[in-house]
C-alpha cells in the first residue's frame, strides 16, 4: 500500500483511478475545487482527512474511511461503490450514500438530506443521523443502536432488521416490505402506511394515526402512546399493552388492548376482532 501523508489536493480528479493507497491526514480542499478526487479507485483507506470538495468517492471497490469529516460541500460523497466502510466519521454533504452495495457504517454522525437511496446490504451501529427521505428505496438493511430525525424515512425499504434504535420521524416506513423492529421507539404522525410484512417487537410508538392500509402487519407487546385512529383498513395482528385513543375500521385480524377510547366501525369490510384485555397482576 503506497502511503500519503499530510497532503492537501483540490485539482479534478486529483487521484482518479488509485489502487491500494492509504491516506492520511489529508485535505481534499482548494482553489481549484476540483470534482471526483478518488473516482474509479479500489483498495482505498482514508484516515483522519477532511473532504471538503464534492463527489469524493465514486465506482469505487473496497474503500475504509476513518476518523474524517466530510463536509456540508463534500456533496454526493459515495455513489456507486462496493464494500464500503465509514468508521468514527463525519457525512454531513446532501446525499451521501447512493446505490451503494455492502456498507458498514459505525459511531458516524449523518447530516445528510437524501442519505442511503438504493442502497443495499447496509449496516450502522452507534451512529446518529438526520435526515429527509433517508435510505429510500434501500434493501438488506441492519440497524443496532441508531439514533435518527427527519422525515419520509424508511420509504420503500425492504428486508430490514432495526434494534434498540431511537426514531423520531414523520411518515416512515411507508411501503415498506419485510421489516422488523425491536426494542426500539419511534415517534412520529402517519407511521408506516401501505406496508407489508411490517413487525414490531416490544417497541414504544408515538404519535397520530399510525398503521394504515398495511399489509400482514404484527405487533408484539408494544406500547402506543397518543395514537387515535390507528390501524385503518389495515390486515394486522397487535397485542398492545398500553390504552389507545382509538382504533379505526381494521379489515382483518385481531387488536388486544388493555381499553380504547373509541372503537369507529363505519366500514362495512372492517371485519379484524378487538379484544380488550385488561391488564392483570397477581397478588403474593
Amino acid at each position: 500500500m503506497n502511503i500519503i501523508e499530510n497532503k492537501t489536493f483540490d485539482d479534478e480528479r486529483a487521484l482518479y483511478g488509485s489502487d491500494g493507497i492509504v491516506l492520511k491526514n489529508c485535505r481534499f480542499d482548494g482553489p481549484a475545487d476540483g470534482e471526483s478526487a478518488l473516482k474509479e479507485s479500489s483498495n482505498i483507506e482514508a484516515d483522519g482527512c477532511f473532504f471538503n470538495l464534492r463527489y469524493p468517492f465514486w465506482h469505487d471497490n473496497n474503500l475504509t474511511v476513518r476518523n474524517s469529516e466530510m463536509t456540508e460541500a463534500c456533496r454526493a460523497a459515495l455513489w456507486y461503490s462496493r464494500n464500503v466502510t465509514l468508521l468514527g466519521t463525519r457525512l454531513h454533504g446532501i446525499k451521501a450514500v447512493r446505490e451503494c452495495r455492502g456498507v458498514t457504517i459505525e459511531n458516524c454522525d449523518i447530516v445528510s438530506p437524501e442519505f442511503g437511496w438504493s442502497a443495499s446490504g447496509i449496516s450502522v451501529k452507534s451512529s446518529a443521523a438526520e435526515s429527509e427521505y433517508f435510505l429510500m428505496r434501500a434493501e438488506d438493511i441492519s440497524f443496532s443502536n441508531v439514533t435518527f430525525k427527519g422525515k419520509y424515512s424508511f420509504q420503500y425499504i425492504k428486508n430490514a432488521v432495526l434494534e434498540n434504535c431511537r426514531l423520531d420521524t414523520k411518515d416512515a416506513f411507508w411501503h415498506a416490505q419485510n421489516v422488523t423492529v425491536k426494542n426500539s421507539v419511534i415517534r412520529g404522525e402517519y407511521l408506516a402506511w401501505y406496508s407489508d410484512g411490517l413487525t414490531l417487537v416490544n417497541c414504544k410508538i408515538i404519535g397520530t394515526q399510525p398503521f394504515c392500509y398495511c399489509k400482514n402487519l404484527k405487533l408484539i407487546d408494544c406500547e402506543m402512546q397518543d395514537a387515535d385512529l390507528c390501524f385503518e383498513k389495515s390486515d394486522v395482528t397487535a397485542s398492545v399493552t398500553t390504552p389507545v385513543i382509538s382504533i379505526k375500521n381494521p379489515y382483518s385480524g385481531s387488536i388486544t388492548v388493555p381499553s380504547v377510547g373509541e372503537i369507529i366501525l363505519d366500514d362495512p369490510c372492517a371485519k379484524a376482532e378487538i379484544i380488550i384485555k385488561k391488564n392483570t397482576k397477581s397478588c403474593a
